[in-house]
């Protein structure tokens, strides 16, 4: 059954698998990429909380959980063979894998999570545990491409925040006046009056820019969740509550 892998992360095994593996979990999936690597996954809330396994075991064991899962939307290893998954429809999946020191990411990126910074924030991490930015490498997988994913300019001024300086003292419209004069915007005009069209994979893709990582290290999947519905699940082509995993093994 097909599924997807980036050139950037090569050096990992890794995957953004289709619909066609769908309910498998992920601990499932994770023999597909290494025969023994246990896998992590989250209750993804479209937040930007990330963590690491011995703090997701850490919670599971507290007791104190009303969930399976820790609430967060990202994971970052630990050691090696540690296999890490992010369950996406029309959100951004981003795999990042850092060429030191072997260490990677899974992170579920919609357009919540990318308003509140959720790849910075990973990328925060991985330096406080010894990552330098020209040694990460980012895959963003299959998602909800702009020109067909209708928002309120309120939603697109919020994710468009993130991007632009002292965006706390400025409107909406100032906001999204900014957004489009960045070259290739990531808001596209909608012909109904108060939406716009917005690209959250290049919001994402700006966000890792400004951080200081250089183009040749972030790559995008060609495809749209949307507009791929032989390939990928769409909850808002067929409101259905099915997804697709992405994981990645730390190498």
């Amino acid at each position: 059954m097909p599924y997807l892998t980036c050139s950037l992360l090569q050096d990992w095994p890794h995957g953004f698998f289709s619909q066609q593996f769908y309910p498998r979990p992920p601990v499932d999936l994770a023999k597909i990429l290494h025969p023994e690597a246990p896998a992590y996954r989250l209750k993804q809330v479209h937040g930007n909380r990330v963590l690491t396994p011995s703090e997701i075991d850490r919670e599971i064991k507290s007791g104190e959980l009303d969930t399976e899962f820790p609430p967060a939307d990202g994971v970052l290893t630990e050691a090696e063979n540690q296999s890490v998954w992010v369950a996406s429809a029309d959100c951004t999946p981003v795999l990042i894998g850092d060429t030191t020191t072997g260490r990677v990411a899974a992170l579920h990126a919609g357009w919540r999570g990318t308003a509140q910074k959720i790849v910075p924030e990973a990328v925060s991490r991985l330096i406080e545990k010894g990552s330098n930015i020209k040694d990460l490498r980012f895959a963003l997988g299959p998602a909800i491409a702009g020109e067909v994913y209708q928002v309120t300019e309120y939603v697109a001024a919020e994710v468009g925040a993130s991007l632009v300086e002292n965006a706390e003292k400025s409107t909406p419209e100032a906001i999204l006046a900014a957004l489009e004069k960045i070259e290739s915007p990531p808001i596209l005009p909608d012909p109904q009056p108060g939406r716009v069209r917005l690209d959250v994979r290049r919001v994402n893709a700006l966000q890792i820019e400004q951080l200081g990582v250089k183009p040749e290290s972030v790559a995008i999947a060609p495809f749209c969740t949307y507009q791929n519905g032989d390939r990928f699940f769409s909850y808002r082509r067929t409101k259905e509550k099915k997804v697709q995993w992405s994981g990645i093994v730390d190498s």
